[in-house]
C-alpha cells in the first residue's frame, strides 16, 4: 500500500469516526477544523443525530472511500467495530482504546494499527468533545508484524497533524505501561474516594476540607464506570500485577511511618520527587533536531521495529515517514529526532541491523 502525496488543488480529505463520545467527537471536530470531511456512526441513534445537528460530523453512516477511519467505541465493542470498517472502506483503520493486546492479535491486517490518545476530558460523551483535546497528548501507536509500514506512516501523519505526540510500543508493553500510568491510578482514585466518603459519615466537614491536592488526585475517579468495568475485564493480569506493586509500596510506606523510620520515608519522598521533576518533555524547537533517514526493506514489520525501538530508548520521533522506491524494493524511513537522542538512537538503529543516516538541521 502507498501513501499518495496530496497538492493544494486535491478534493478535501475524508474521514470516518464510528463511535461519537468523548474521545471520538474530539476527532472529529479536530479533523473538520483542518478541513477534513467527516463521517460519523454510533450505535446511538440519538448521539449520531446530535453529532450531525451540532456539526460535530459532517454526514451519518461510513464512508467507503475514506482514508482513514478511526474506532472509538468501548474496548469490548472495538474488534467487531474494526472489522466491520476494514470490510466496507479502503482506507487505513485505527482504534483508540485503552487495551491493545487483544484488538492488534483480533485485526491482524496490514490496513489496521492500533492506537490509543493518552486525553481525556471530566465531561462526559459529546458534550466533553473537544477540537484541541489531542494538542500536546502522547498518543501510543502499536503497530505489530502485521502492518504495513505505509499505514504506521499514514496514520501517524494525521495524529500529529492533530498535536499529537505519537510513540510507538508493542500492544503487550503498551497494556503493561498503561496499567501503571492510567488503569492503576483511576482505581487508586475510587480507592481514595472511598476511605474520604466512610470518613465524612462520622466528620461531615471532611469533604469541605478537601483541598487542590485531594482534588487533583482524585479527579479521574468522576469517569464513568461502565468504561472502566470493560478495561480491567480486558487488561486483568497486567493491572492486578501493577496494583500488586503498588499496594507492596504502601505497606512499605506503613511501616516506616509507623516506626517511625524518618531516614526510610525521607529517601522514599525524595525518589518520588526526584522522578516526577525528571518527567519527561516534548521537543519544541526544528533547530534541535536532527534527520534521521533509516533504509528498510519494503515489508511488513520494518517501520514498527523503529518505532518501537524508539520508545524503549526513550528518543521522541517528532516526525515520521516512508518514502518508496519501488525499483529497488527499498522503503527509507524519514524521522526527526532530538539532536541530543540522535546517536544514541542511530546506535540502537545500527545494533538492530539497520544502517542510519543522521543529519542535523541546524
Amino acid at each position: 500500500m502507498r501513501v499518495r502525496s496530496r497538492s493544494v488543488t486535491d478534493m478535501p480529505r475524508r474521514a470516518n469516526v464510528i463511535g461519537l463520545g468523548l474521545i471520538g467527537g474530539s476527532i472529529a471536530l479536530a479533523l473538520r477544523a483542518r478541513g477534513w470531511v467527516v463521517a460519523g456512526d454510533d450505535s446511538d441513534d440519538d448521539t449520531a443525530k446530535r453529532a450531525l445537528s451540532s456539526d460535530v460530523v459532517d454526514q451519518l453512516g461510513i464512508d467507503p472511500d475514506a482514508e482513514i477511519s478511526f474506532v472509538a467505541t468501548p474496548v469490548l465493542a472495538s474488534a467487531a467495530a474494526v472489522d466491520r470498517a476494514l470490510r466496507v472502506t479502503t482506507g487505513v483503520v485505527t482504534d483508540v482504546g485503552s487495551v491493545k493486546a487483544p484488538i492488534v492479535t483480533a485485526a491482524s491486517d496490514p490496513r489496521f494499527l492500533g492506537g490509543h490518545p493518552m486525553a481525556g476530558s471530566e465531561i462526559d460523551g459529546l458534550d466533553g468533545a473537544e477540537a484541541d483535546l489531542f494538542n500536546g497528548a502522547v498518543w501510543v501507536i502499536t503497530p505489530d508484524d502485521a502492518t504495513d509500514d505505509a499505514t504506521i506512516a499514514a496514520v501517524s501523519n494525521v495524529l500529529r497533524s492533530m498535536g499529537a505526540e505519537v510513540v510507538g510500543l508493542t500492544p503487550a508493553a503498551h497494556d503493561r505501561l498503561v496499567a501503571v500510568v492510567s488503569h492503576v491510578p483511576h482505581l487508586t482514585a475510587a480507592s481514595l474516594m472511598g476511605v474520604a466518603a466512610n470518613r465524612a459519615e462520622e466528620h461531615p466537614a471532611l469533604m469541605r476540607l478537601a483541598a487542590g491536592g485531594f482534588r487533583d488526585m482524585t479527579r479521574v475517579a468522576s469517569g464513568p464506570p461502565d468504561i472502566w468495568l470493560d478495561i480491567c475485564a480486558e487488561n486483568r493480569d497486567a493491572i492486578t500485577a501493577a496494583l500488586s506493586e503498588l499496594i507492596e509500596r504502601l505497606e512499605g510506606l506503613r511501616s516506616m511511618v509507623a516506626s517511625e523510620d524518618r531516614a526510610a520515608l525521607e529517601q522514599r519522598l525524595t525518589d518520588a520527587r526526584h522522578a516526577r521533576a525528571n518527567l519527561p518533555a516534548r521537543v519544541l524547537h526544528p533547530e534541535e533536531l536532527a534527520e534521521v533517514r533509516i533504509p528498510i526493506p519494503d515489508r511488513a514489520g520494518a517501520a514498527a521495529e523503529v518505532f518501537t525501538l524508539a520508545a524503549e530508548l526513550d528518543v521522541n520521533l517528532a516526525s515520521f515517514e516512508v518514502v518508496h522506491e519501488a525499483e529497488r524494493r527499498l522503503g527509507v524511513a524519514v524521522v526527526l529526532v532530538d539532536q541530543s537522542a540522535a546517536e544514541l538512537f542511530r546506535g540502537g538503529l545500527m545494533a538492530r541491523g539497520f544502517r542510519p543516516a543522521v543529519h542535523p538541521l541546524a
